[in-house]
């Protein structure tokens, strides 16, 4: 099965509709697939529900698909890096749905593994648990999370085989492979492709079997915060 695909665009054909729900890998501006998020943004696919721990930041990452008006719904747990994702909840444009960072990836490695709920003591007390099942075990209380599994999946990885076996650099590692697994369609875009046996089977982080396409591209990989000092005389 041909998993190489020449565009963003391309790759996505046949993947998006109006309404559906996207979980997106990356960790701030880190390992975001940002060439599929400038695919579904031409694509002017609506309605979106996106799981990511972020949001973007104005004008880039998912802050692409605020702009134009195209998500309907985040389900996250970092968003203080963008204001016009600010500016359309405050407004009651945006829906949001707050998880803390690990239940978001515990919630995506769940979908990914066909587990449709678990329990967990974060966020027991808070806003967070209104309207969830809470369930006491050894006389702790825990509250029921769901899994999530998506429509597609959009990841960042370093190098792929043409399989789709991939490898991630870094802090790109975190919510990329939970994302990409709970996806019943899987699009990647890496850095480069590598031919069939070259990659450490000991090193690869995500199997390809999670994976259904591929894109190879350029990235801007632009810095999210940026903090210098001067120097020393």
């Amino acid at each position: 099965m041909k998993k190489v695909y020449e565009t963003a665009s391309a790759a996505l054909d046949g993947a998006l509709f109006d309404g559906m729900t996207i979980a997106a890998g990356g960790f701030g501006l880190c390992g975001i697939p940002e060439l599929l998020i400038a695919a579904i943004k031409d694509a002017g696919t609506k309605d979106l529900t996106v799981a990511s721990n972020n949001a973007g930041v104005d004008g880039f990452g998912l802050g692409v698909l605020l702009a134009t008006r195209q998500v309907k719904k985040m389900i996250s747990s970092y968003v203080g890096e963008n204001a016009e994702f600010m500016r359309q909840y405050l407004s009651g444009e945006l829906e949001l749905e707050f998880n803390p960072q690990g239940t978001l990836a515990e919630r995506m490695r769940a979908g990914g593994a066909g587990i449709p709920g678990f329990y967990t003591k974060t966020g027991v007390g808070t806003v967070i648990a209104e309207g969830k099942d809470h369930k006491d075990f050894d006389g702790q209380t825990y509250i029921l999370e769901r899994g999530i599994v998506a429509d597609l999946s959009i990841v960042k990885a370093w190098k792929a085989d043409p399989s789709g076996n991939l490898v991630f650099r870094k802090t790109s590692r975190n919510f990329n492979p939970p994302a990409a697994t709970c996806g019943k369609i899987c699009v990647a875009e890496v850095e480069e492709i590598v031919p069939m046996g070259s990659l450490d089977p000991d090193m690869i982080h995500l199997p390809g079997i999670y994976v259904h396409r591929i894109i190879q591209g350029q990235h801007e990989k632009r810095i999210e915060q940026r903090t210098t000092r001067k120097r020393e005389a």
